[in-house]
């Protein structure tokens, strides 16, 4: 067989093949057996390897996984990946539809009803028809490249079946692990000496973020397609029943439980219908998502900073156990709060093993008037987290004494103080505890972004006394982490070279990696934009801070009073003598500040995308509307404008041409 011969038939193969793969993995109906499946593989991987440049990125053979990475690049996202607000509550969702309906001027709105899957989150991107990119959600705007490891799920394409696929096509979907596929794996593992996986939710999310994709590609995972995020050049998409047709049209795997509603009571008939039958369905569900399905109505509606207002997900009430609670135990967290928890006879709860189990404050355990002894339900809300519901009446039985939170912390001795319904050990970095979890944080993704310096790594760290604050980590040595239990030269100089590479960043994060009581990534954020340095921040009165958009009197004290305690300036002042460079937000996103101004877009960009023109608004403190009134500051108007365009002129509003828009960038306002 010559070249021209041996390509012919590779490309018959890699057809036949992936058609193989279509209807074992999608449609769930083989046609041929494995035996006569596998003899077709063998002879491509022959051809294959005696022609290497035979061998494409889109070839069945690409999916058995390659060689481990040494990290998941990050992955900025073509479009937001929104979150969904959820309920339990039929009354909530009726009241989602009466406000859309108020929002859309409409009596009548029709809904797709769908199951809400219980997996990971990913974003496709295709080119040409081709498969070029897989990440996680991530934060919502960038997640983890994951490319060749969801490569080797078999129910995703690696082209795209029909004729004329588009230029760019973005699909955002969620990978599972069935229930039977779980259940193998972790008797594998178990056999194996590895400790099994707690639910198929988790088991999944470790299988995608693996370094070795083939790994990945040894997990049974498979993938379904629910929302066209982007797609260029490409056919319409009206509604979300058009893009679920067109989803199923171009090979992807799409679930059959979804209907089509024109009243919100049918929505939540489905949802308590599919309730009864969750349990018979080979995945993890845990409710279902209710949504618009007109995508212009979409449009109308909107969004919010991290979910869409044309969506909800009215969730399943959590799954719920009888068991005893063995004793109350109170746990240090890297505030200081003290939060008391339960010591559980091991239940099996919908098949994960709880032991534990948070009662949050002294106020709640008062409420539910759980003692040691007593018989309780617990219940694992949102099928995750283990909570306490009530306690069961046992008669005349006796019972153990009434909890009481203790004066001093159980970890360092410090005083206890109250502070409305929880308590607070005043021991601040001298107990471990706080120290432990306060580094653990600093070192998070979202914050400092320290790979390596994980939970064990830095128990050992503060329990051999190596460091004592956060400014500790910045005068850590190699020679010093390798005599570490664990660290061997090169997990040491890892460790060394990924806190020397934290010492640039932002200043959101490095707000964020503080700690400071109260302040999450959002808030974090949002005062960055604001103050725009950690000076300017710390003498800001909580006037000004709770005058700030989103952040209220709580969150104000908070962060005033962190910057009134002369032990939290003293650890910023050392970490800049270390070397930590604090980046402003122009500095961090680009020249030009956008700070405060609102933008609408109409029309079509030439340089780039409309979501990489939101990213680098709002990145530079800007806000993109999706509608044109009063407030809106700036129209961005591309090619081929729509009404927006007469909208801004009729009520005067600045508009700017692309190359305007570019340049403002660049220099600011």
């Amino acid at each position: 067989m010559n070249l021209l011969e041996a390509a012919r038939r590779v490309k018959e193969l890699q057809q036949e093949i992936n058609h193989h793969d279509f209807l074992y993995y999608v449609r769930n109906s083989p046609r041929i057996s494995d035996a006569a499946y596998d003899r077709l593989r063998r002879e491509l991987e022959d051809l294959e390897e005696k022609y290497p440049s035979l061998r494409s990125p889109h070839s069945p053979t690409q999916r058995v996984g390659a060689e481990p990475r040494s990290s998941l690049p990050p992955v900025l996202h073509l479009r937001p990946m929104l979150s969904l607000d959820s309920t339990t509550s039929a009354d909530e969702a009726r009241e989602f539809d009466t406000r859309l309906k108020k929002l859309l001027e409409r009596e009548t709105i029709y809904y797709t009803i769908e199951p809400k899957f219980d997996g990971l989150s990913v974003e496709l991107v295709y080119e040409s028809g081709d498969l070029i990119r897989g990440s996680t959600r991530g934060n919502g705007l960038i997640g983890e490249d994951i490319t060749p490891n969801i490569k080797t799920v078999g129910a995703v394409p690696l082209q795209l079946r029909g004729g004329s696929p588009p230029a760019r096509l973005c699909v955002r979907g969620e990978a599972l692990m069935p229930l039977e596929g779980f259940q193998k794996l972790n008797q594998r593992m178990i056999e194996g000496d590895e400790s099994p996986f707690a639910n198929p939710r988790n088991a999944a999310a470790g299988s995608l973020r693996q370094l070795d994709s083939r790994i990945t590609a040894s997990r049974p995972l498979t993938f379904f397609a629910y929302e066209i995020m982007v797609v260029e050049e490409g056919p319409p998409v009206p509604s979300h029943t058009r893009e679920m047709e067109l989803l199923g049209e171009w090979g992807f795997r799409v679930d059959d439980h979804i209907k089509l509603c024109s009243h919100i009571e049918e929505a939540i008939d489905f949802h308590a219908k599919l309730a009864r039958s969750r349990d018979d369905l080979p995945f993890e569900i845990d409710g279902v998502v209710i949504q618009v399905d007109s995508k212009g109505e979409r449009e109308l509606a909107g969004a919010r900073s991290r979910s869409p207002r044309w969506a909800i997900a009215l969730k399943f009430e959590p799954r719920r156990e009888i068991t005893v609670i063995e004793d109350i135990i109170v746990q240090v967290g890297r505030t200081g709060k003290l939060t008391p928890v339960a010591l559980l006879r091991p239940v099996d709860v919908s098949g994960v093993t709880v032991s534990r189990a948070t009662l949050h404050n002294a106020g709640e355990v008062a409420k539910k008037d759980v003692r040691r002894g007593d018989k309780v339900r617990i219940e694992r809300a949102g099928d995750v987290i283990p909570a306490v519901v009530e306690r069961i009446e046992e008669g005349e039985k006796s019972r153990g004494e009434p909890f009481v939170m203790p004066d001093r912390c159980p970890v360092c001795g410090s005083a206890v103080t109250a502070e409305g319904a929880y308590h607070y050990c005043g021991g601040g970095n001298s107990c471990p505890s706080q120290l432990k979890r306060g580094i653990e944080h600093f070192a998070s993704r979202g914050a400092m972004d320290i790979e390596g310096l994980g939970k064990r790594t830095v128990d050992l760290l503060v329990e051999r006394r190596l460091v004592k604050s956060l400014v500790d980590l910045y005068r850590l040595t190699p020679e010093v982490l390798s005599e570490l239990d664990g660290f061997a030269e090169k997990s040491a100089q890892n460790l060394m070279e990924a806190i020397f590479s934290s010492r640039k960043v932002s200043l959101a994060r490095f707000i964020y990696a503080l700690g400071i009581r109260n302040v999450g990534e959002h808030v974090a954020r949002l005062l960055a934009d604001h103050f725009g340095s950690s000076e300017k921040l710390a003498q800001a009165s909580p006037e000004e801070l709770a005058a700030i958009h989103e952040v209220g009197p709580e969150v104000a004290r908070s962060v005033f009073n962190y910057f009134r305690d002369s032990r939290n300036l003293s650890t910023i002042a050392l970490l800049r003598a270390l070397g930590v460079e604090i980046q402003s937000p122009e500095k961090a996103g680009g020249p030009g500040s956008l700070e405060g101004k609102s933008f609408v877009f109409t029309g079509s960009l030439d340089s780039l995308t409309r979501d990489q023109a939101k990213v680098l608004i709002t990145s530079r403190g800007g806000k993109v509307g999706s509608g044109v009134s009063k407030k809106t500051d700036y129209l961005v108007a591309g090619a081929d404008p729509g009404s927006k365009h007469a909208q801004a002129v009729k009520l005067g509003i600045p508009i700017l041409s692309e190359e305007d828009f570019l340049k403002m960038l660049e220099t600011g306002l």
